[in-house]
């Protein structure tokens, strides 16, 4: 039999669409011809994988080799198919019996000695393999991320060798498996008991925590609003099995080996990150900070210093939960449900209203600063809070504050009550329901359309303050909102009432 067909995983965002790799063997002059829209990386897999089967002994066919990767119309690229392409050599050849691939799928690339190297996106593929019921053969460094799904049933080696001789029933791989999770207990990063004062701007973080809402933070320089962000991971719950999959399989994408702790994600990109290194792009589109983002914490610090036109792309995912990447061979969807958390200065100097005679910006000047950040993004964080500058007795003798764990608690303690309610956190509640578990008495309603024509909310901001309210109604165990929830969500508008 001249002909071989194995099976593998294309890579496209997080999606691992299946690619038939079939081997054709024909009488003719010796060569190898790839065909099925490869890349540079697989079009040079033949000198690779020739190499490769030569230096493990290995006869190579001396006849005209066509290697069809399909669908021919799918892009692929990398070394992954490497495994493939070999091994259906060797079949196509005799060296391997055709039964034996069938159920299975190969990811891997080879070096010149045969040995298999790692490859990105393995977990995906897993995923994947694992739903459509077959094996999945990967190189040893890929094990443990490969290992990861439940059902998957995952065999890993080092050389080409190994995976030939378990094929050929001489020497069987052993099942992969993965490391044993660590006990999660309570977060071991930095303590919010840390920062000292700050009270309003420690509620404030402990509501964002509890509902999951985003947070931006205003106050001169050294005020605390780094120190604040870096505490927020450690408030909120570990992730869920499905959750950490996710987050694992996006940092598969890109290389980085499995976690195998649970606790949220943390980026802070620099500002002077690019929209392609914020949000992903590229010719092969690669996930940015938001999606590596995604299911934990984004800080942006020194918001203003962005590029405006690399803000403004984060407002539909804000939204959405997601951001869609077109090109013109390809579309590819990236999760992005993040918690934003930023923190900017009152003005270019910074020193705006610190108590001191310092800041030296025109009104003018303050306006063009705040200006950097649109209407519409503003409108898309829910709170909005003063971080002053604290005198120097509160530093030297002020007592601290209340530690994560403690805070954490009723964190928790919230999102229960949100879990039990309606399934979901505050944040993400339509306005369908939130008109349902966020409903006002007629003064509340009174009160807050007077705050809408002072402050000229739009609807959107309506809504966000609702939500705020029933998360702070969460943290008091409180069933319905009342008069002292409505006004402290109204509080954290400071950008909404605070003139230029």
């Amino acid at each position: 039999m001249s002909l071989a067909i194995v099976r593998t995983r294309a890579q496209l965002g997080l999606d691992a669409p299946p690619v038939t790799v079939e081997v054709h063997l024909s009488p003719g002059l010796p060569g190898l011809a790839i065909v099925g829209l490869p890349d540079t990386a697989v079009r040079e897999s033949k000198d690779r994988v020739r190499s490769a089967l030569m230096n493990s002994g290995f006869e190579f066919p001396q006849r005209h080799i066509t290697i069809n990767l399909a669908p021919a119309d799918l892009p692929k690229d990398g070394g992954r198919f490497d495994l493939a392409i070999a091994l259906g050599i060797l079949a196509a050849n005799g060296q391997i019996p055709l039964e034996a691939l069938q159920g299975s799928e190969f990811l891997g690339e080879l070096a010149l000695s045969g040995e298999l190297r790692a490859v990105t996106g393995v977990l995906p593929a897993s995923l994947a393999a694992s739903r459509a019921g077959r094996r999945l053969f990967v190189p040893e460094a890929n094990a443990g991320e490969a290992a990861r799904p439940v059902n998957a049933e995952v065999y890993a080696g080092d050389h080409l060798l190994a995976v030939y001789a378990h094929l050929n029933d001489r020497q069987q791989l052993p099942r992969a498996t993965v490391a044993t999770a660590p006990e999660q207990g309570a977060p071991s990063g930095p303590d919010l008991a840390d920062v000292k004062g700050q009270h309003q701007a420690r509620r404030a973080l402990e509501i964002a925590a509890a509902g999951g809402h985003s947070i931006l933070m205003l106050g001169p320089p050294g005020t605390g609003k780094t120190l604040l962000a870096s505490r927020l991971p450690g408030l909120l719950p570990p992730l869920d099995e499905d959750k950490a999959l996710e987050v694992a399989a996006v940092r598969s994408l890109l290389g980085q080996r499995d976690e195998a702790d649970r606790q949220p994600p943390f980026r802070a990109p620099h500002h002077t990150a690019s929209g392609v290194a914020l949000v992903g792009g590229g010719s092969q589109p690669r996930p940015g900070e938001i999606t590596l983002a995604h299911h934990g914490v984004l800080f942006l610090d020194e918001l203003p210093e962005f590029d405006r036109r690399v803000l403004e792309v984060l407002r539909e995912p804000l939204e959405s939960g997601h951001v869609m990447i077109s090109r013109a061979a390809n579309q590819v969807r990236f999760p992005a449900r993040f918690q934003l958390v930023a923190a900017m200065n009152p003005c270019p100097c910074g020193y705006l209203g610190d108590g001191t005679a310092r800041c030296r910006c025109s009104a003018d000047q303050v306006a063009r600063y705040r200006g950097r950040i649109s209407g519409p993004l503003l409108d898309r964080i829910d709170l909005h809070v003063e971080v002053p500058a604290l005198p120097a007795e509160v530093l030297h003798r002020g007592a601290p504050g209340e530690s994560t764990a403690q805070v954490r608690e009723r964190v928790l303690a919230a999102r229960r009550r949100q879990a039990a309610r309606q399934g979901c956190l505050n944040q993400e509640l339509a306005p369908a329901q939130v008109a349902d578990h966020a409903a006002l008495s007629r003064e509340n309603a009174d009160l807050l359309e007077q705050a809408m024509r002072r402050l000229r909310l739009s609807a959107r901001a309506y809504h966000r303050v609702l939500r705020v309210a029933r998360t702070i109604a969460d943290l008091d165990g409180s069933v319905a909102l009342a008069d002292q929830h409505l006004h402290e969500a109204l509080a954290y508008r400071v950008l909404d009432r605070m003139p230029a």
